[in-house]
């Protein structure tokens, strides 16, 4: 059996959109989430979280956990960022600069057109 590994810089750049998307600084993630301050910042340091912690990070987030491990990915209603984003991770065939440069591109789009709707 092929040994599975929980991709953590992944999470924390997709949990980075995230907060980037909704506005918020890393206090305010960590608030919102429910997980201290600290464990975000074992998080960007490339330290996997508790359970509790990524739990509580998904459920914020609206990420998958399973798009993190091994590539698996799991339909999963949340927002459209957040699908799109756990979309290009789970894609093996995109190059990690590939993933980021369409990631950035559709957020900035995102943002500009969902602003103007408003």
């Amino acid at each position: 059996m092929a040994r599975s590994e929980f991709r953590t810089e992944a999470f924390y750049e997709a949990l980075d959109r995230a907060r980037l998307i909704r506005r918020l600084n890393w206090k305010q993630v960590a608030e919102a989430s429910g997980v201290s301050a600290s464990t975000l910042t074992r998080l960007a340091q490339g330290k996997r979280p508790d359970v509790d912690s990524l739990a509580s990070l998904v459920s914020w987030s609206g990420l998958s956990a399973d798009a993190f491990v091994g590539g698996r990915l799991k339909p999963q209603a949340t927002e459209p960022l957040s699908q799109i984003t756990r979309v290009l991770y789970a894609d093996q065939s995109l190059s990690e600069d590939g993933r980021d440069t369409i990631i950035d591109m559709i957020t900035a789009a995102y943002a500009r057109l969902t602003k103007n709707a408003k």
